[in-house]
C-alpha cells in the first residue's frame, strides 16, 4: 500500500471516530458547573448551628415541644440540636413544678448560641410578655371614659388606691377622688380587699384614672319657702286702715 493510500485511510478513521462521539445536549451544555465555593456554601446552609444563629438574629418565633426536664429548666429540640430553656425564661411567673411542662407545645426564641460549647439557649418569656402587653393594650382600647366599673382594692399608697377592675385591668383612684369629704390617707377609709365602684375619668399612656367621688349621691336640697314678713310699723290695726281704699 502506498503512502498516499495510508494517509487517506488514517484521515477517514479520524473522521469516523469524531462522528461516532456522543453529541452533548444543549441542556447539559447549559448546566452550570458548581465551584468549591458553591459546595462550601451548601455546607454552611446545612450546618444547623448557622441556622439557629439566623433564628437568633431575626428573632424568629419557633414552635417546639418540651421533651425533657432537667435541673433548672427544660429541653426542646431546634434543628435537631438540644436547646435548653431556663425555668426563669419559661413563664412570666414562678413555676413550682417543671414536670407540668413535659410534652407541652410552646413558642420560643433563640437567645444564645455557642457551637464551641454546644450551647443553645431558648426563651419563651419575651414572647409571653409581648402577648400580655398586646392583650392589655386591646383591653384598654375597649374601655371608654365615663364607664362605671366594679373592682377590688389591691394596694393602698399615700397618694391613692389601686383597684383591680372586673375586666382584669388595674386603675388608680387618687386620694382626691376617693370621697367628696376630705381624705388625708386612703387607708383612713379603704382597706385591701374592699369591693368598690368607680368611674373611669381618664386614660393616658395606658394608665386608667378612676373616681369614686363622682358616684357619691348628693343629698337632696331642702326646699325652703320664702315668707316675707312686713315690718311691725307697716301693720295697721285700726278700722281706718282696714277700710282704707274701699269704695262704697
Amino acid at each position: 500500500m502506498s503512502e498516499e493510500m495510508k494517509m487517506e485511510e488514517v484521515t477517514t478513521q479520524e473522521v469516523t471516530a469524531v462522528a461516532e462521539e456522543p453529541a452533548v445536549s444543549e441542556e447539559t451544555a447549559a448546566k452550570p458547573v458548581e465551584s468549591m465555593a458553591d459546595y462550601e456554601e451548601h455546607l454552611d446552609d446545612a450546618n444547623p448551628w448557622n441556622k439557629v444563629i439566623e433564628y437568633m438574629n431575626e428573632k424568629t418565633i419557633l414552635p417546639v415541644k418540651v421533651e425533657g426536664v432537667v435541673n433548672g429548666g427544660v429541653i426542646a429540640m431546634v434543628e435537631d440540636l438540644r436547646g435548653f430553656i431556663p425555668a426563669s425564661k419559661l413563664s412570666l411567673s414562678y413555676i413550682e413544678n417543671l414536670e407540668d411542662y413535659l410534652l407541652k407545645e410552646i413558642e420560643v426564641q433563640v437567645i444564645d448560641v455557642d457551637q464551641s460549647k454546644n450551647r443553645l439557649i431558648l426563651s419563651a418569656r419575651d414572647i409571653l410578655k409581648a402577648k400580655e402587653k398586646q392583650a392589655r393594650a386591646d383591653k384598654i382600647a375597649s374601655v371608654k371614659v365615663g364607664t362605671v366599673l366594679e373592682g377590688v382594692v389591691e394596694t393602698l399608697q399615700n397618694y391613692g388606691a389601686f383597684v383591680k377592675l372586673e375586666n382584669g385591668l388595674s386603675g388608680l383612684v387618687h386620694v382626691s377622688q376617693i370621697s367628696s369629704k376630705r381624705v388625708k390617707m386612703p387607708s383612713d377609709v379603704l382597706k385591701v380587699g374592699d369591693t368598690v365602684k368607680a368611674k373611669v375619668i381618664a386614660i393616658k399612656d395606658g394608665k386608667i384614672s378612676l373616681s369614686m367621688k363622682v358616684l357619691e349621691e348628693k343629698p337632696e336640697e331642702e326646699v325652703v319657702e320664702k315668707v316675707v314678713i312686713p315690718k311691725s310699723e307697716n301693720i295697721g290695726t285700726s278700722l281706718g286702715d282696714l277700710f282704707k281704699g274701699l269704695k262704697l
